[in-house]
């Protein structure tokens, strides 16, 4: 664990002083990574042994403005998008702007692990009693930015332009009936005064080695869509299923239908998934209900793939 946020935060360092123009020597990098690597390292385990899910990140926004005020931001702005983090860094030396950012909130999933900063979160999710863990890495993001950000602002007399550091609540969507994420970000502004003309994330994946930064030419990760589906059937006696529609029967048809979308319409050469995470339905074990909730999500790297699932899913 120590090792790989040591090595992601020097392969954002790598990047974020190329793109500011700091040419700067990798044994430079090195030193400044090691100036504050213990202290990131224990805030990513902070984080992660305090998790929070979308819209609801509120220690996580105090600590990431805390920590960007303590090291003299230019502006530091919460509650954006209601529990995001901006904050603006300005070099010594005129330049463009440019945004990196990270993802902040965790996912209703409980954590079994021996870590020492394991979490014992629990919460209520969807009227259900959950655990909730940094399952997805947005701990080690938000670290290894407020990394990158101690290191820049030790040397803003180097960087010619602007940073503007982002971090987003919600990138695992908002619950079901608010807004939130990204989308609310950019209609609050967050792209505007100043504009950056170029934009840089991270992701970790565990199949990498410590230290190593990915890249390729066009998508990296795929496009999320998430879709809801609403099986109307009429109640009866479990006893009677006769004397009904069983929404149930037909919702488990749909999931095995949906499958065949990626395995019979599509080009086995092109990855895309088509999954049903979540489905709801009835009262009592020996009521047929009247209706099913069902959601899911589609991934997909192309545009045409990602059209044909829709199109396909409609039909």
């Amino acid at each position: 664990m120590r090792a790989t946020t040591r090595g992601t935060l020097l392969a954002s360092l790598l990047v974020a002083w190329m793109v500011v123009g700091v040419h700067a020597q990798n044994r430079t990098i090195d030193a400044a990574v090691e100036t504050y690597a213990e202290q990131i390292i224990g805030l990513r385990q902070h984080i992660h042994q305090h998790p929070e899910l979308g819209n609801r990140e509120f220690e996580t926004m105090e600590l990431v403005s805390n920590h960007l005020r303590d090291l003299d931001f230019d502006e530091v702005m919460v509650g954006v998008a209601h529990t995001g983090v901006v904050g603006i860094l300005r070099g010594g030396l005129p330049g463009e702007v440019v945004a990196v950012r990270a993802d902040m909130d965790a996912l209703p999933v409980t954590e079994d692990t021996t870590y020492p900063f394991r979490s014992n979160v629990r919460t209520e999710y969807l009227g259900q009693d959950v655990g909730v863990m940094h399952a997805c890495g947005h701990d080690v993001h938000t670290a290894v930015q407020l990394g990158v950000a101690s290191v820049l602002a030790s040397m803003r007399d180097q960087i010619p332009g602007t940073i503007k550091f982002i971090f987003q609540p919600a990138e695992e969507g908002p619950p079901p009936g608010e807004v939130g994420g990204a989308d609310l970000m950019v209609q609050e502004g967050v792209l505007e005064n100043p504009r950056p003309t170029a934009i840089f994330g991270l992701h970790t994946l565990a199949s990498m080695e410590v230290g190593t930064l990915g890249y390729k030419a066009g998508p990296m990760l795929a496009a999320v869509d998430h879709f809801r589906l609403r099986v109307k059937g009429q109640q009866a006696h479990g006893a009677y299923p006769h004397l009904g529609i069983d929404p149930i029967v037909m919702a488990s048809q749909i999931v095995t239908a949906l499958q065949t979308i990626r395995s019979r319409n599509l080009s086995p050469l092109e990855p895309s998934v088509v999954t049903v995470g979540l489905m709801q339905g009835g009262t009592r074990f020996n009521i047929i209900p009247d209706e099913v909730r069902m959601e899911g999500t589609v991934r997909t790297y192309d545009p045409d793939t990602r059209d044909t699932i829709e199109r396909r899913m409609e039909e």
